[in-house]
């Protein structure tokens, strides 16, 4: 059995709204799907078979490393996404006004430092050691865990996550993102 496995999108390929299914398609079931198969094939017969996810991304380098952190980014992206705009949990609120001011202040910093991500990446809301939360761009397949961050949420800013529906409108697909953040699971991730 493959220790990476691709999991089902917690909802319809057309449900976004914002994202086009063409899009969603493209994006998990060929993207995603892609790095989860190749690091299955670079974990296999290999010291990491059987080695949690965790200690994988711990652990691993170069090409290993990249499938991996790829396939863990893409899965929390995914989940970070809802159908419906959801209100903000009372702790995610009080976490965001302490360390932005408002969450309204939040989405603004969040959509600039996303925008300003060069090239290929993910942008993050993390929590740190302190329990403070802040803002965190990663370039192509990093990831906050290497920094020992705690990931919140994510926005996938690699150009296939919406070039399809928006080309080169970068913040407008990040100001479309911001009012289908699933709030409900940054609040699971939040201590």
């Amino acid at each position: 059995m493959a220790l990476l496995t691709l999991p089902e999108l917690p909802y319809a390929k057309d449900a976004l709204g914002f994202i086009s299914e063409k899009t969603l398609s493209f994006h998990h079931d060929k993207h995603f799907k892609t790095y989860v198969d190749t690091a299955n094939k670079l974990i296999e017969g290999t010291e990491f078979a059987g080695m949690p996810l965790m200690g994988i991304l711990a652990t691993a380098k170069g090409a290993l490393f990249n499938n991996v952190s790829q396939a863990y980014n893409h899965d929390f992206y995914f989940k970070c996404l809802s159908p419906e705009k959801q209100d903000i949990p009372e702790k995610v609120d009080a976490a965001l006004n302490s360390a932005f001011g408002s969450a309204e202040k939040f989405k603004e910093e969040f959509i600039k430092n996303a925008a300003g991500n060069f090239g290929s990446g993910w942008t993050w809301l993390v929590e740190d050691n302190d329990r403070k939360v802040r803002i965190f761009s990663t370039s192509n397949a990093g990831n906050p865990l290497s920094s020992g961050l705690k990931p919140l949420l994510v926005v996938d800013v690699w150009e296939h996550a919406y070039y399809l529906d928006y080309q080169n409108r970068r913040a407008d697909y990040l100001k479309d993102f911001a009012e289908h953040i699933n709030w409900g699971f940054v609040a699971e991730n939040l201590v």
